[in-house]
């Protein structure tokens, strides 16, 4: 068992709280990436048992992290907001050196590469300019509802491994983060079990599809990779803040997350596969 996958699974659960932060970024950071996608795909399969010791752990940690910290993120978006999304800007930006360095960007990166960079960006920082509409939480499961927190779920669990494309901000985009928050927060088992089907799902389809993606594409991959990150800045990004005081604790918090991207992201290694 890789029990250190218990603390990984923990700032992973914590991203996957927050509208805007993409779990995928968080495995980037950690130097897992690559190896949470083999091990998705391949605890689906006969060998099912070689994946479970890195899994298990990972899943321990990221679902103790949910059912423990909605509240606290709750809590930390609703009265410190701005701190709160400058601390994962720092996070996300401070991942871009590791990523284009693993990528090797300067030596297998041309001009086309650089044109999706930007037009992928460019796409995700325009829902920046969407208003979600939540709605008022479900709290009991009908026929009609389930199906749709079902596919909610499955949408959200594709975002998740997308680095740069946030699971909470589709569920907000959906109209269904409130009620899965609200069901983490009050543990309305039959609301999880359905979101959390959902979420399997979409990690078995994703994980296989970019996994793929990767070993064929490799540079067109992780130029999306790039262009969804530097995307996700502008989706994260709270404003300004007005006063002193959250002023001088978002610089903190910001500067905070560049150092922890960068402790996390520096002794690790991604194996890219060349085309």
């Amino acid at each position: 068992m890789q029990w250190r996958n218990l603390y990984r699974g923990f700032f992973m659960g914590i991203s996957d709280l927050i509208p805007g932060v993409s779990g995928g970024t968080i495995a980037f950071i950690l130097g897992i990436y690559d190896e949470l996608l083999t091990s998705i795909s391949g605890f689906f399969s006969r060998n099912w048992k070689k994946h479970i010791g890195f899994l298990l752990p990972l899943g321990l940690g990221i679902g103790a992290t949910l059912l423990l910290f909605s509240r606290v993120i709750e809590y930390l978006l609703e009265n410190y907001p701005a701190p709160t999304q400058f601390f994962f800007m720092g996070l996300v930006i401070g991942v871009l050196p590791f990523i284009t360095k693993q990528a090797g960007v300067k030596k297998n990166f041309n001009w086309k590469h650089f044109f999706l960079i930007l037009l992928v960006g460019a796409a995700l920082a325009s829902l920046a300019f969407i208003k979600p509409h939540d709605t008022t939480a479900i709290t009991t499961l009908t026929a009609t509802n389930a199906i749709g927190l079902f596919f909610a779920g499955w949408a959200g669990s594709m975002a998740m491994l997308l680095p740069g494309i946030s699971g909470s901000f589709i569920l907000l985009i959906l109209g269904v983060y409130s009620t899965a928050i609200g069901a983490l927060s009050n543990l309305n088992l039959p609301i999880i079990a359905v979101i959390g089907a959902g979420v399997i799902v979409g990690f078995i389809v994703s994980s296989k599809a970019i996994s793929y993606l990767l070993k064929h594409f490799t540079y067109i991959t992780f130029a999306v990779i790039i262009g969804l990150i530097i995307g996700s800045v502008f989706v994260i990004y709270p404003g300004i803040p007005d006063s002193g005081t959250p002023f001088v604790m978002s610089v903190i918090a910001f500067f905070t997350g560049l150092i922890v991207a960068n402790m996390f992201s520096s002794p690790n290694k991604i194996t890219i596969v060349n085309n």
